[in-house]
């Protein structure tokens, strides 16, 4: 696989986006508001190159919390794979995060397990100057030692907020060094393409009925290569407060879907 695993959540934290093609007289004004949940999504293969995987399935929960001063977030990823000898392989990773809401601060702890070997642990902080400004990640684990990160970074829900502003200017492409805590080489370039949009209509949930959508494509690029390759791609259809469904993550040499399976909408804490 061209990146990690330990992505395909963190990235689903670069939220949604509010298209001209609604029309600027008709979109509400922007809140900068996530919606704080608890989600569920059923993984399944939906496509595999010669080098890929003969069958996959798996899972995905994750949660946002508001913790008044900041967001907390935590995932767990499972999937299982069948590869092309026939061998059967289980990957889980485990990603959580607290970012304070002024986009300055990011303490990270992510895990990765192959099997029964672990093949990824990062832990550490991140603190920027300002948001979308210059800073550093101080790792702890596997070792301690200090990454710089680029003027223009952003951290995770900041990242996302971007991407909604950007959405209610019109734009339809956006680019920006994002740090989230899951490459211990520090930030990474991304990519988002931000395509059709359509009205709200009634949904599964009742807390999405009526929420516009649309799908966004966010490529990420490692910032120390050349490479027009991205190491790691994400479609999906996004809602207008941060939840994500039909999900379409490619690791290069297999894609995989997934589907909104349980949605609760968190309570909001008294601050």
């Amino acid at each position: 696989m061209r990146r990690s695993a330990l992505l395909v959540f963190a990235s689903l934290l670069l939220a949604t986006t509010l298209l001209a093609s609604l029309g600027r007289a008709s979109a509400a004004p922007f809140s900068g508001m996530i919606l704080a949940h608890h989600a569920v999504y059923t993984l399944t293969l939906k496509s595999s190159n010669a080098q890929g995987v003969l069958a996959a399935n798996g899972n995905m929960s994750y949660d946002i919390t508001d913790g008044c001063t900041g967001w907390t977030t935590s995932q767990h990823l499972v999937i299982n794979m069948t590869d092309r000898d026939g061998r059967d392989v289980t990957m889980v990773s485990d990603y959580a995060t607290f970012e304070t809401k002024d986009g300055t601060h990011l303490n990270f702890h992510t895990r990765q397990t192959t099997g029964t070997e672990t093949t990824a642990a990062l832990d550490g902080t991140a603190v920027l100057d300002r948001s979308g400004g210059r800073g550093y990640a101080d790792f702890t684990t596997p070792d301690h030692r200090r990454v710089p990160l680029p003027p223009g970074t952003m951290l995770p829900n900041a990242h996302t907020e971007a991407i909604l502003q950007a959405g209610h200017a019109g734009k339809h492409f956006l680019s920006l060094p994002l740090f989230d805590g899951t490459s211990p080489d520090g930030a990474q370039d991304t990519f988002v393409t931000i395509e059709g949009w359509r009205a709200g209509h009634t949904e599964r949930w009742s807390a999405l009925s009526g929420l516009p959508s649309g799908r966004v494509h966010v490529a990420f690029f490692d910032r120390n290569q050349a490479s027009e390759e991205p190491d790691y791609e994400i479609g999906m259809r996004y809602f207008d407060n941060g939840v994500s469904d039909d999900l379409a993550m490619n690791f290069g040499d297999f894609v995989m879907d997934g589907k909104l399976a349980q949605f609760e909408v968190a309570r909001t804490p008294r601050c």
